[in-house]
């Protein structure tokens, strides 16, 4: 899956690709924005851990990894 994540004030959004399924990250979203714990963190495919204070986040977007091509075309 791929996850976009706007934070306020920052000029771009962070990517990130998660082995997670759209309902795990949609509830740990859910989970963290109800929590007093105050962080989203959620784990892409490499392990990395990204965090995210709550107050500072604008939005959450999950959809389908887009597959690119590999290899040139002739036109």
């Amino acid at each position: 899956m791929e996850v976009k994540i706007g934070v306020q004030f920052a000029p771009r959004e962070l990517v990130l690709e998660s082995t997670q399924s759209p309902d795990e990250i949609a509830s740990a979203v859910d989970k963290a924005v109800t929590s007093e714990q105050g962080t989203l963190s959620l784990v892409d495919e490499r392990g990395r851990r990204i965090i995210v204070p709550i107050d500072k986040l604008a939005y959450v977007e999950i959809a389908e990894a887009a597959s690119r091509g590999v290899g040139f075309t002739a036109g």
